[in-house]
């Protein structure tokens, strides 16, 4: 193209100060008179947009409608506007879960909490001091999946034993291994919590050999349950990673999912090379949720990606006769680029893999038998990954928080309004519930 024909195109360019001063004096003329500001009041910000730097490149032409500029050094980019898509944070996958107006249910969270704190206009004397008869009822309550159905109003808390015998029994929950000594969960992070308490077996092979014998009836019992839709969830809990195990009918599946989160390149192989079938939803839901808002370009990615027809764009080498000469990437390099994008997830929410149907049997014996599944040095040396559950299973030891769907379900020992609730396809993402309220039965929240 022509320097001429572009117009405001200047290929000489010898005196850059005059021609800033001239434009500087033009803009200068056209801008109206500012009005003095009161003291202490902060500027406003300017009307006119940006000037470009005309030394950010060595094309000076102007560019065409839509082309992005060049970002000048120094200078911050302007924050998106709120209402824009891109002002969502990045992390966040779908849409926002924080609903306009309040609703009789809220959407199910499987994040494990280690504390809940609880808020309302009436005092919560009527769930301290238990009787005996109120908390034996409770536990009984609980081991014989008893259905219990409250009054939306109770108008003395204090003197309904129906009331506290429910409430001690929505506190149990059921745990393997049982060491009172130590903290069993979370188990991510915790060497600082178990560091210097008592671990025979941590130098003891043979106490380790035992410890995860007796593990493994405990999680295959577990399992077993969950078949029989006579549990209808629990959590594995290692010192890298969860693993949630889900009965057909929850989380909009009707059959058995596990979820394993976080995630490493390392883990993910290992479950390939065991015929362990899964798929990384929140990387792939992220990435239609960015095609769609065009902010990454998915046809370069694809361009640069080697494809199965990489051993024929070398064809050409071999009619030169340089074949030889030339040094083509092998497999090992080639999966590794195709794997790129998985490894940049790594320990992040991202990474969380979901596993359905009879793959979930074959992630049980991959746990049994994964070597790195019990730490060898540190606090948690040989010992087994944490059991969570709500129901009874063989090994397990009954325990109670502390104070601070299918039909075929219908035996699994949860409340209908709570298995209901917990039957319905997850809406959100990778977030979690950092704020509830109810308030005349209907909850608002946030993530």
């Amino acid at each position: 193209m022509a320097a001429s024909a572009v117009p405001g195109y200047s290929p000489g360019f010898k005196k850059p100060p005059a021609t800033l001063r001239l434009k500087r004096k033009r803009l200068r003329r056209n801008e109206p008179a500012a009005a003095p500001l009161p003291c202490g009041a902060a500027p406003p910000p300017p009307s006119a947009p940006a000037r470009r730097n005309p030394f950010s490149s060595l094309d000076n032409a102007p560019r065409a409608a839509g082309t992005p500029q060049p970002r000048e050094r120094g200078r911050r980019p302007p924050p998106p506007a709120s209402g824009s898509p891109s002002a969502a944070p990045f992390w966040q996958v779908g849409p926002s879960p924080v609903p306009s107006s309040p609703r009789h249910e809220f959407p199910a969270d499987w994040s494990l909490k280690t504390r809940l704190l609880f808020m309302s206009s009436q005092p919560f004397t009527w769930a301290e001091h238990l009787k005996a008869q109120e908390e034996a009822q409770g536990f009984a309550q609980h081991c014989r999946a008893t259905e219990t159905n409250l009054p939306e109003h109770i108008q003395e808390p204090k003197v309904s034993t129906e009331l506290r015998c429910a409430f001690q029994q929505s506190l149990v929950y059921w745990l393997h291994p049982s060491l009172p000594w130590l903290q069993l969960f979370p188990r991510i992070g915790a060497d600082r919590k178990i560091v210097g308490k008592a671990t025979p077996w941590s130098q003891d092979e043979a106490l380790q050999q035992v410890l995860m014998s007796d593990w493994s009836v405990s999680f295959t019992s577990l399992y077993n349950l969950l078949k029989a839709k006579l549990c209808p969830y629990f959590y594995v809990c290692t010192y890298q990673f969860t693993v949630l195990f889900r009965a057909a009918g929850l989380a909009g599946s009707d059959i058995i999912t596990a979820v394993v989160s976080p995630t490493t390149r390392g883990l993910r192989e290992a479950m390939r090379s065991e015929g362990i079938e899964f798929s990384l939803p929140l990387v792939e839901e992220s990435r239609t949720r960015k095609q769609k808002n065009s902010e990454v370009n998915l046809e370069t990615e694809v361009a640069n990606t080697p494809s199965d027809d990489d051993d024929e764009s070398f064809s050409w080498l071999e009619e030169m006769g340089v074949q030889d000469k030339v040094k083509k990437p092998d497999t090992i390099s080639i999966k590794l680029r195709k794997e790129k994008h998985e490894v940049q997830v790594d320990h992040r929410p991202e990474s969380l893999a979901l596993v359905k149907g009879t793959n979930t049997f074959t992630l049980l014996n991959f746990l049994i038998n994964c070597k790195s599944l019990v730490a060898v040095a540190g606090p948690q040396a040989g010992l087994p990954p944490t059991l969570l559950s709500p129901v009874a299973f063989r090994g397990g030891t009954m325990q109670t928080l502390k104070e601070t769907v299918c039909k075929d379900l219908a035996a699994c020992g949860l409340h209908p309004k709570t298995l209901h609730q917990l039957s319905q396809r997850p809406t959100l993402g990778k977030s979690s519930i950092r704020f509830l309220e109810m308030k005349d039965y209907a909850y608002t929240w946030k993530s």
